[in-house]
């Protein structure tokens, strides 16, 4: 690439939900799918932030159209990458141990539980193939993509698995590829806890975080951005920049009547 030439273009795509066709329509609105629902993007980069599945009508579905577009983008000279969500774990959590119980200490514990309260669908896990399995399981949990720090939840417990992204993200593998129970549910566990970087602490937990794993804005999902300002999720119209313009997050609430946002990096609000 000559010095003259832009970088190829990077976008970000919040918790989906089982809103395969709402995703579709807003990839196709950003030129990254055509009208059969194939790769568009030509050499962009394009990186799904976690949960496809629970709460919507087709998780399997988005599963599905991500991976055709992963194989797509990567023959077109582009890039679709996918971070595991917390709503990935169940479903694996669900697939691999069901009603077995979760040694605790504050009461019964299982995966299907924690999974029908979230919104687990039996359509999901009755079209779950070994191939969905495998590539589910060797998702990262962390990247860097355009000079920012890409997570699903909006936590530190990610530094419970290692000290930069590399180990997170091994660690994370080894588990998902083990049958360790507890191992696998505090996986669960640690992904849900979230708001990391709100309050007059946020800038510096977000800096500290990114002086030890890179990047210079953190992006997540996860956490709602109506649940953040107190607003319907139908008033949301873009991303959040908070924390002193360290951290964005791109929920835009789909399975609540909110947006599915894909997110151009870097962002700056509108003047």
């Amino acid at each position: 690439m000559h010095a003259d030439q832009p970088a190829s273009p990077t976008y970000v795509v919040g918790d989906v939900h089982g809103h395969r066709d709402e995703l579709a329509e807003a990839l196709r609105e950003k030129g990254l799918l055509d009208a059969d629902d194939d790769w568009a993007g030509g050499e962009a980069t394009l990186w799904f932030l976690g949960d496809f599945v629970d709460r919507g009508p087709d998780g399997v579905g988005v599963i599905d159209l991500v991976m055709r577009l992963e194989r797509q983008a990567a023959k077109a000279g582009g890039h679709c990458g996918t971070l595991l969500g917390n709503h990935e774990i169940l479903l694996l959590g669900m697939y691999h141990f069901g009603d077995t119980e979760v040694p605790s200490d504050f009461g019964p514990r299982s995966f299907a539980r924690s999974w029908e309260i979230n919104g687990g669908l039996l359509g999901d896990q009755d079209r779950l193939t070994p191939q969905h399995i495998e590539w589910l399981t060797s998702r990262p949990m962390l990247t860097l993509a355009a000079n920012h720090l890409l997570m699903h939840s909006d936590t530190l417990e990610y530094l419970g698995w290692g000290d930069d992204i590399e180990e997170i993200n091994t660690r994370g593998r080894e588990i998902l590829q083990g049958s360790d129970i507890q191992a696998w549910w505090d996986v669960w566990r640690r992904m849900t806890t979230r708001y990391a970087f709100r309050g007059p602490e946020g800038a510096e937990v977000a800096q500290q975080l990114m002086d030890r794993l890179g990047g210079e804005r953190i992006v997540h999902g996860h956490s709602v951005i109506a649940d953040q300002l107190g607003i319907h999720p139908a008033q949301i119209e873009g991303p959040y920049l908070y924390a002193g313009g360290k951290a964005l997050g791109i929920d835009g609430g789909l399975f609540v009547g909110g947006p599915c946002l894909i997110v151009s990096l870097p962002w700056e609000p509108e003047d």
